[in-house]
């Protein structure tokens, strides 16, 4: 019979696979490609739990233990299965080694540099200046045009000083699922960022769904105060996913990663 610590440790574990699965589809560009190896890093520590269980807690531990599977896989990213997804992964080659991994790790998950040194083998001070080079290496490689669709004032006029800072143009902000449709069939957006509720109960992914069926793909990062709730396993998921409250680090962060890498699954109405 298992030991309370043995149950303790597995439901931690469990508990965070969900946010192990978003980091692995940010950083694989592909959800059956992420799903693999969060199922194969579950699969090493039902083998051996040693590297789960160091300093940090089980989530850090999970982490770890994923990039110990991931670094031994030679860090891959999964095949292009988009034309985008192919510029996409041409753009990975210039990218500087562990950087993407840290800034994810950093910006999305929430992990402090001292963390980070910990699930990728570093110290803490080299982490914190593979985060700096991410930033200033996928912030420089792709502006475009982005839209918001934002029922809150003012979380919508943050989300637009951020996009503006970092050199996109935004084409404007939705506040209904309708409001959004129009939007994007008058300008043609290159990143679409998405609240899940809108102002009149409309959906943000149905409006997402709505757009993408008038273009051939855009990227799309989807904001919510519930990311568990969207992160369940089943087909298809949001590539990239903003937890409110949100950081400017995070927006930073997503924005990047969605023009640079250009993933388009979203989620079905």
């Amino acid at each position: 019979m298992p030991s309370n610590e043995t149950s303790d440790f597995a439901s931690s574990v469990a508990a965070n696979v969900p946010f192990l699965r978003r980091y692995a589809r940010a950083l694989t560009g592909n959800q059956d490609s992420g799903d693999r190896y969060a199922a194969a890093t579950l699969e090493a520590i039902l083998a051996d739990d040693s590297a789960a269980k160091g300093p940090g807690g089980a989530k850090v531990g999970l982490f770890r233990a994923f990039h110990l599977v991931w670094a031994s896989a030679g860090a891959p990213v999964g095949e292009a299965d988009t034309h985008l997804g192919a510029r996409a992964q041409g753009h990975m080659t210039v990218l500087t080694p562990n950087t993407r991994e840290a800034l994810l790790l950093h910006a999305i998950e929430g992990f402090t540099t001292s963390e980070i040194g910990q699930i990728m083998d570093v110290p803490a001070d080299e982490a914190a200046d593979l985060i700096d080079i991410a930033r200033r290496e996928m912030e420089n490689a792709i502006a475009g045009r982005v839209m918001v669709i934002e029922d809150e004032a003012i979380i919508a006029m943050d989300i637009v000083s951020i996009v503006t800072e970092m050199g996109h143009k935004v084409t404007g902000v939705a506040r209904t699922r309708t409001e959004a449709v129009k939007l994007a069939a008058s300008e043609r957006p290159d990143l679409i960022l998405a609240d899940i509720q809108l102002a009149d109960n409309s959906s943000g992914i149905d409006a997402v769904n709505d757009i993408l069926g008038q273009f051939d793909a855009l990227p799309v990062i989807f904001i919510t105060a519930f990311p568990e709730r969207l992160l369940t396993g089943s087909r298809p998921e949001p590539a990239f996913l903003i937890t409110k409250p949100f950081s400017e680090d995070q927006v930073r962060s997503a924005v990047s990663q969605a023009m640079f890498f250009s993933s388009t699954e979203t989620l079905a109405a």
